[in-house]
């Protein structure tokens, strides 16, 4: 991995392939190896970033507490020192609310589509608000991460994941899962869902939210029935098992992105 430093914080990212620009950003507590799969992929046809959010990657220091909107700044420095005039940003998980703060910030010049992948989309129930205010708690926050990691997880053999998981994931502090909590609570508690957050971007664009889980038809059907109001709004329901279908099936999530960009 290259660095940069912005600001007071260094950054880890790698540049790879040629073409139009993908952005590829984590979740909390993740980092560039979620697309140690998936970016090989898509640098066959595109030019792709892995970017660290600040505190991750290969540089866990950090100039002290940072929010969702502190992401959204570092993700413009970066594409401003990079000089980069448009790219698309696709994001893993709660990731994404940092992603589309910096696309609403840039405007559909600079990034015209927008990409997620496996985020919420509803209203999340009481019981993953209680996971997340749990990460927040010292005496409780292991207890609210292994709640997510084993519903994250299933019954999946995929190595990698259970990697991912089980050792990348869980090599992250208490101070950064409980910041993960405090922002993601924030968000939804603000925003209901995002889908409300990017039904109030100030100039709609194209965005798809690529995902294998919740598996609750339900799920699927929210998201159809507001897709159905709003035809910016794209959801692709993948076959995997997990939460994690950049290391589950990349050549899937690769084509369908392409497909989406086309």
């Amino acid at each position: 991995m290259k660095s940069v430093k912005l600001g007071a914080n260094t950054f880890s990212y790698d540049d790879a392939g040629e073409g139009d620009v993908i952005l590829l950003l984590s979740g909390w507590c993740q980092d560039h190896r979620l697309f140690k799969l998936l970016a090989p992929e898509l640098a066959k046809t595109h030019r792709v970033i892995r970017l660290d959010w600040r505190g991750h990657g290969d540089y866990r220091e950090h100039d002290g507490d940072f929010t969702t909107g502190d992401q959204a700044s570092d993700v413009i420095a970066f594409l401003d020192h990079m000089k980069i005039d448009k790219a698309v940003p696709l994001s893993t998980s709660h990731g994404g609310w940092a992603n589309v703060e910096t696309a609403d910030r840039l405007g559909m010049a600079r990034v015209p589509r927008v990409m997620v992948i496996d985020w919420i989309q509803t209203t999340p129930p009481e019981d993953f608000l209680r996971m997340i205010d749990d990460l927040q708690d010292r005496t409780n926050w292991e207890n609210g991460r292994g709640g997510l990691f084993n519903y994250w997880i299933g019954e999946t053999k995929n190595l990698d994941i259970i990697n991912h998981v089980n050792n990348e994931m869980a090599s992250y502090s208490f101070e950064m899962w409980a910041r993960s909590g405090r922002e993601i609570a924030i968000a939804y508690r603000k925003w209901g869902n995002p889908m409300q957050r990017m039904a109030a971007f100030k100039e709609l664009r194209p965005i798809t939210h690529i995902y294998s889980q919740p598996f609750e038809p339900e799920y699927a059907q929210a998201q159809l029935d507001f897709a159905a109001k709003n035809s910016w709004y794209q959801p692709n329901k993948l076959p995997g098992k997990t939460h994690f279908p950049t290391l589950e099936q990349p050549k899937v999530v690769a084509d369908t992105i392409r497909a989406f960009l086309r």
